[in-house]
């Protein structure tokens, strides 16, 4: 049998030794099948440049695939929207569609659309390939724009090279990024929220909801055009500008990628394009979703992988983004797609319930990523845990660079709901903060844009409630307020400090920000109130969210401070659950927790590595809203040890209760 490297850095996996190989070997035969003799998949993987509308020198080309179609027309409001014999497409061979036209049959920002026929029905489409799409204001009708500007944007960075140890990534929402009550463009982001986040520390954004989706209320994951970025925050020219201006800023920008299901819609969407239930997806029980209200991809056609992976390449060449955040990989796993699985052992992960094609498409899709960029980033949401999602392609796994920890977020709201803050075991968070696979990198998080939804709570939110709206201006605090400020840190500090990959935050989270998501919809009268965010919180000094938002910023600059700060073995220094305290260390940093919050430590002793050390970060300092408890200008200095510890001696500390900070050794 082959033997796989994957096998090999995990005894664990022997016994399923067959299934890993045979998957390994089904990628091999499909991407073979693919690419044939002396191609490779980045040169299959350029659909986008054969489908779709584009400019030839002497007037334009449009082609489709629609297999079931009999006769499809181009129609918009350069033919008055009517089935003209001159707009007719030509069907070519393999249920591929053509049409030339004269240069001055379309122009630039005209809309149109396709009419398609087939045998018993016809119906209005919107090109699968399209990369533009508008909706009018009035009509709420969506249609694909001719988009060729005479001059388009040109990129001033030509190569742009991701810093990834640590990979710092802020998550965040076009739309919802500004204070107004509206929907925010790529423009407005760039020039009022691109400069926060660089100051902030962060060296990766992750922007939500790029492609073209009908409802907005869906956070951009149901997606009806796959190609298009989506025209309600600008056009494309402004959303290369941003990305061109975050690479000036030494920040790489990953998307949101939805390849795990698709919108229903069938006039917006992919839903029945050429009158056929099961032209992208499956057919009969497989093809509707049965708990996201949205239709799943059928990733055994080799049309369908043509049409995905060139929708990776295409973002990548077309936009310079740095990579991808694959939403909802669980559920392209697994046939079950993960519902009702509690995934407690090895046996989940080899048990037939495997969707084998779709962990081919991962995988192909996860070398043709790095084929197109070698210095791309690919992370996996996937819950279910499964092994060798984040190994190399070569060693048997699906080939992302990161699987995000989504276990930390759960935890960390099961503590807060369901144990008093004196039965806090540090021992027990330490292990679930660490408990990751050693060959797989992990982005760890507190809390992203799922636990700010309606429906659930931000940690500030749960930790402060309603005394948020009153008491967050300094000196009117509560001690529900001193709590949670002080909880909020720390439950930060210690989820950013101990990554083996990278660390997320989710926009105006690092500052509490007090308010849920509800995106407009009929419940709440169409209003944008809650689907934005308010900095001016974080602006105003005599804000508590100031303190927490300066806070975030010296712990992310002190991570990115160290070089390859992920990299370097954690060691664990101390444990004690009476007391609540917890410390460890990384290089030359020790981070020291008291999770206590009623009793302080004075000199208290743990054991460090022989020398001097000062503070460099701590939750306490009055600037992030603490209480000046702790002198940090005080050089602390081991003392001998009477016991057996070679090489380690008493550091005697005082630790105030419910505090953390850093210390370094000079």
């Amino acid at each position: 049998m082959r033997e796989l490297e994957i096998l090999k850095s995990d005894p664990w996996l022997a016994p399923y030794a067959n299934a890993i190989v045979g998957r390994y070997e089904y990628f091999e035969s499909v991407e073979k099948k693919l690419t044939g003799e002396g191609t490779s998949l980045s040169d299959f993987a350029t659909g986008y440049l054969y489908f779709g509308l584009h400019r030839l020198p002497d007037g334009w080309v449009f082609r489709e695939w629609a297999p079931n179609a009999s006769a499809i027309f181009m129609i918009g409001d350069f033919n008055n929207w009517q089935r003209h014999p001159e707009y007719q497409l030509k069907k070519m061979q393999n249920g591929i569609w053509e049409i030339r036209l004269p240069d001055y049959a379309i122009a630039h920002t005209q809309l149109y659309k396709l009419l398609v026929e087939w045998e018993g029905g016809s119906g209005e489409r919107i090109p699968a390939w399209a990369r533009r799409v508008v909706q009018d204001e009035e009509t709420k009708i969506f249609s694909a724009q001719v988009w060729n500007p005479i001059k388009p944007y040109t990129f001033k960075i030509k190569k742009f090279v991701p810093k990834v140890d640590p990979l710092l990534i802020y998550e965040c929402h076009i739309g919802m990024s500004g204070m107004e009550e509206k929907v925010s463009s790529y423009d407005e982001f760039r020039r009022n929220i691109l400069p926060r986040i660089h100051r902030a520390g962060y060296n990766c954004i992750q922007v939500m909801a790029i492609q073209e989706h009908p409802y907005y209320g869906s956070f951009g994951y149901h997606v009806s055009s796959f190609f298009a970025a989506s025209s309600r925050f600008g056009t494309p020219d402004e959303l290369k500008h941003l990305i061109d201006d975050a690479h000036e800023l030494g920040i790489s920008v990953i998307m949101d990628i939805v390849h795990s299901h698709a919108v229903r819609n069938e006039v917006e969407g992919l839903g029945r394009f050429d009158g056929t239930p099961y032209q992208y997806f499956h057919g009969g029980s497989r093809r509707e979703h049965p708990a996201w209200d949205s239709l799943c991809l059928d990733y055994a056609k080799p049309a369908v992988l043509h049409f995905l992976l060139s929708n990776c390449k295409f973002w990548i060449e077309e936009y310079k983004f740095d990579g991808f955040r694959f939403d909802g990989v669980t559920s392209m796993l697994y046939r079950s797609h993960g519902l009702g699985e509690d995934f407690n052992g090895y046996d989940s992960y080899y048990n037939l319930n495997q969707d084998g094609d779709a962990i081919c498409y991962l995988t192909l899709a996860n070398k043709l990523i790095h084929q197109v960029n070698p210095h791309a980033i690919s992370i996996a949401e996937e819950m279910s845990g499964m092994p060798g999602l984040a190994n190399k392609v070569e060693h048997g796994g699906l080939g992302f660079d990161y699987r995000l920890a989504m276990g930390i977020p759960d935890f960390w709201i099961k503590m807060i709901k369901e144990v008093r803050d004196e039965d806090w075991n540090v021992g027990k968070i330490y292990w679930e903060l660490t408990n990751r696979r050693s060959d797989e990198k992990t982005i760890s998080y507190a809390e992203s844009h799922d636990q700010a939804l309606v429906g659930d709570k931000t940690i500030i939110f749960r930790l402060i409630d309603a005394d948020m709206y009153w008491h967050m201006q300094r000196g009117d605090n509560t001690l529900t307020v001193d709590r949670g400020v002080a909880l909020h840190k720390m439950i930060r500090l210690i989820t950013a400090t101990t990554i083996n990959g990278g660390y997320l935050n989710f926009m105006g989270n690092e500052f509490g920000h007090p308010e849920w998501i509800d995106f407009p919809r009929e419940g709440n009268g169409w209003s944008y109130k809650y689907a934005r965010r308010q900095w001016s919180l974080f602006d105003n000094e005599r804000f508590l969210y100031h303190g927490l938002g300066e806070f975030d910023r010296a712990m992310i600059t002190l991570i990115e401070s160290v070089p390859n700060f992920n990299l370097i073995p954690i060691l664990q220094l101390w444990d004690k659950e009476n007391d609540r305290v917890l410390a460890y260390q990384r290089g030359d940093l020790i981070f020291v927790f008291n999770f206590n919050g009623l009793k302080s430590f004075t000199d208290y002793g743990i054991l460090a590595d022989k020398g001097s050390y000062k503070i460099v970060l701590n939750t306490d300092n009055g600037y992030f809203g603490g209480f000046d408890l702790i002198d940090e200008d005080m050089e602390y200095f081991t003392l001998t040890n009477q016991k057996e510890l070679v090489g380690k001696e008493w550091l005697k500390l005082y630790i105030p209760a419910r505090t953390a900070f850093v210390l370094k050794k000079q």
